[in-house]
């Protein structure tokens, strides 16, 4: 499964979570349910995973977390907040940068519509150029 296959199942699942759920819950519940609706679906995914700085050639453990990795590839960042700021999109590319990832998703839980809360970032994608 690729990259673009994964964040579908993954959006899928939490598409799943926010049907049964509703908007205007904890993120550290919705985090749950989506483990819970991953681990039903057979999706390998890793909770809490420590994203270490490299700075002048030393790894430090600077207490960064990414909420949830999907097969060591495609990094999620889970919010159940009213408005995804611009910071949100920050902390995304940077923690794909630090983690080494290239394919990222924030997903909002508390929207009405979950597609309305869901951003997908690319890092290092390369646009053919069409003549």
């Amino acid at each position: 499964m690729d990259e673009n296959q994964l964040t579908e199942q993954v959006i899928g699942a939490a598409m799943e979570v926010h049907r049964a759920l509703g908007s205007g819950i904890l993120e550290c519940t919705c985090e749950l349910c989506l483990c819970r609706e991953l681990s039903l679906r057979q999706i390998a995914f890793e909770r809490r995973k420590p994203i270490p700085v490299e700075y002048k050639s030393v790894l430090l453990d600077c207490g960064y977390r990414a909420d949830l990795v999907i097969d060591n590839r495609v990094l999620i960042e889970l919010k159940a907040v009213e408005t995804l700021l611009p910071i949100y999109d920050a902390q995304l590319i940077t923690y794909l940068k630090l983690g080494g990832w290239n394919v990222g998703l924030i997903i909002n839980f508390s929207v009405q519509l979950l597609k309305q809360g869901v951003r997908r970032r690319v890092l290092n994608f390369e646009e053919g150029i069409v003549l």
